[in-house]
């Protein structure tokens, strides 16, 4: 696995470094205050995944403006907003192996913050001066805001069933890969054969990213996570490891597992048995396999691109997403 990463590093190390200049350069809050807080989340660690798919995409569709590197902002500008967002609704604790921002900043300062970045993203995707890439781009971030509402409304509630947990994931995070994907092809004028195909590698790849990411709350240590483990199941996030293993376990177990869920102070010990019925009833092993399918998916997405250095990465992309340990 860490051959797979460091496979992906080496070949795209000069975008990476582009995009991180970019991101510094375009955030140009007039409050230092505000890059600060920004700066806390934006600059601790970050893959630039979403960044990143942009500008190989357009690379994959023969685009290369330098707009293209600014115009990749975008995509990591929302992700990180939505964490700001997401720490402060969740009461998080930590995020990327340090303390969240509000937990230094306050709630008031962190969401403001936030909003701040939600609209420096409409902000470059108006440079564009294309009505199609600014609606696309507004039309994420409503679909970003429903999956957390969609999220919220089923905290805790273990009647959640894995076609309401696809929708969320679809908002929450599927959307985003998509977009940083389809947005290259219309930036390119592509057509439409690309912008679908790179619209559904997007769709496919961020289902298995986040499916793998659901993972990691059961199967990663608190180093590799950056936050603790069950993290998520303490907030009330059930996701399909737990839906799955709910759904299949017998009645003594599944009351078992519910007691468990609901009890947001559960032990360490409550928490082992937990892991030990989510392998027992498949949840960790179906979530596994169907993101792998995904996977499978989003390469069969790009068929209809010629192969290149360019699709080799994001075939190996697409392999890294269901495959990483954190």
């Amino acid at each position: 696995m860490s051959g797979l990463k460091e496979k992906i590093l080496g070949a795209v190390k000069d975008e990476l470094l582009t995009i991180e200049k970019e991101l510094e350069k375009n955030l140009d809050p007039y409050l230092d205050l505000v890059r600060e807080i920004a700066g806390h989340l934006l600059f601790s660690g970050g893959k630039r995944l979403r960044p990143l798919l942009m500008v190989l995409s357009a690379r994959l569709c023969e685009y290369d403006d330098e707009f293209g590197f600014k115009f990749s902002c975008i995509f990591e500008y929302l992700h990180a907003a939505t964490l700001l967002h997401d720490d402060v609704i969740d009461g998080a604790g930590m995020r990327r192996g340090k303390p969240v921002a509000n937990s230094i900043y306050g709630n008031a300062m962190t969401v403001l913050t936030g909003d701040f970045l939600l609209a420096k993203a409409l902000s470059i995707a108006a440079e564009s001066g294309n009505i199609k890439v600014m609606k696309i781009i507004g039309d994420i971030t409503g679909d970003m805001a429903q999956g957390e509402i969609h999220q919220l409304s089923k905290v805790g509630d273990v009647t959640l069933t894995e076609n309401e947990y696809m929708q969320v994931i679809r908002n929450k995070t599927a959307v985003l890969f998509m977009g940083a994907c389809r947005l290259s092809a219309v930036l390119a004028d592509a057509g439409e054969e690309a912008e679908k195909a790179l619209a559904d590698y997007g769709h496919n790849l961020g289902i298995a990213f986040q499916m793998a990411d659901d993972l990691l709350d059961y199967t990663a240590d608190v180093e590799t996570l950056g936050k603790n483990p069950g993290a998520d199941l303490r907030e009330g996030k059930l996701t399909l490891p737990v839906i799955y293993s709910l759904a299949n376990a017998d009645e003594k177990d599944r009351l078992l597992m519910e007691k468990i869920i609901k009890n947001k102070e559960f032990s360490a010990n409550d928490f082992k048995i937990l892991l030990n019925l989510l392998n027992n009833y498949g949840g960790i092993s179906y979530t596994s396999n169907l993101a792998l399918e995904y996977v499978q998916k989003a390469k069969e997405s790009l068929k209809c691109f010629g192969r290149s250095e360019t699709l080799d990465i994001l075939y190996l992309i697409a392999d890294y997403a269901s495959e990483r340990k954190g």
